[in-house]
């Protein structure tokens, strides 16, 4: 149990240095298959993940990437878009079929858009963690122009990029000394 611990929270790091072992296909799927069982509002499952592993792709994302991350993802095997589909609702007839949770949802902007924020950022944060658990190593960002990504990758705007995760192998000597947490008392009230 303290080995799983350690590589999910307590050794674990934001990686910025990659190795060129690739992230293969088959490792993408099961990725993703250990990632889907995370809960979300209504089991809305609003998140969609597109992920960055060929060459051309690549040349797609980078111009939207800030400076400061342009080698972070240059040199990772994988980014992904981590993206909310705003019309997450017409999926329900196979995510909720036992009750009519379109309605809930549909015209409901307000409510479309919260929901995808917390869901999608839930269900990236799972994708962080199934990877940590297959062995692999992650470094999400922020730090990119979420317009023109979205222009590029979603030109009919019904998916929207949330934030970026790139996974891979990564490289310890790469890693910058581990900033301090806050402890209980300082971020908790337990009433």
């Amino acid at each position: 149990m303290t080995d799983i611990l350690d590589r999910l929270f307590r050794q674990a790091r934001t990686h910025n240095g990659w190795t060129d072992q690739p992230l293969t296909g088959a490792m993408v799927r099961t990725l993703y298959d250990l990632a889907k069982w995370g809960p979300t509002t209504a089991n809305s499952n609003p998140a969609r993940f597109v992920f960055i592993r060929s060459a051309e792709a690549k040349a797609r994302l980078m111009p939207h990437i800030n400076a400061g991350n342009v080698d972070k993802v240059a040199q990772a095997p994988c980014t992904v878009i981590i993206a909310g589909d705003t019309r997450f609702y017409e999926e329900y007839a196979t995510l909720f079929p036992s009750r009519d949770m379109r309605s809930v949802f549909e015209g409901k902007d307000a409510l479309i858009a919260e929901t995808v924020a917390r869901s999608s950022t839930l269900q990236g944060a799972y994708l962080i963690m199934s990877a940590r658990t297959l062995g692999l190593d992650c470094g999400p960002m922020s730090g990119f122009d979420a317009a023109g990504v979205d222009s590029e990758f979603f030109p009919d705007g019904r998916w929207k990029a949330n934030f970026l995760c790139n996974i891979g192998y990564g490289r310890a000597e790469a890693l910058h000394p581990r900033n301090p947490r806050l402890d209980f008392d300082a971020a908790c009230l337990d009433l």
